[in-house]
């Protein structure tokens, strides 16, 4: 699986998550909110045999970072693991990274060490807590 990384305003962007983030199927799954962008989102895309598998969104507000609104063909636990260490590895240091993640997800990203700060009714808050290394 390769994971593409671009800028929220990147020319290359629309023609790869354009299909998708306009088709109702999956709409449905991110609860019909729209997937947004701008020069403050870094796109993680993950691509399998040329096709689009999954892809997060990061928006970065000063030494912050927030993920919303991602997509994860079939929930397939090994996108999003990939997906996230790739979030997790171009972090700025001593950054906070907070994730809204479907309840059919939180799983996968407690496996990447992310705890459930507030439960909501579809979704955890979540914040990203390295394991220090001993």
């Amino acid at each position: 699986m390769e994971i593409m990384r671009l800028n929220g305003v990147d020319a290359r962007l629309y023609p790869l998550v354009g299909p998708l983030v306009m088709n109702p199927a999956i709409l449905r799954q991110n609860n019909n909110y729209p997937f947004k962008t701008s020069n403050r989102y870094l796109w993680y895309i993950a691509i399998s045999d040329g096709v689009i598998v999954g892809f997060i969104p990061l928006k970065k507000n000063e030494k912050n970072y927030h993920i919303d609104n991602y997509y994860i063909q079939g929930d397939r636990t090994e996108t999003i693991d990939a997906l996230l260490h790739h979030v997790i590895d171009d972090l700025e240091a001593d950054s906070l990274l907070t994730a809204l993640v479907h309840k059919r997800h939180t799983e996968a990203f407690r496996q990447n060490q992310f705890r459930t700060d507030k439960q909501l009714t579809l979704y955890d808050k979540m914040e990203y807590i390295p394991v220090p290394e001993i």
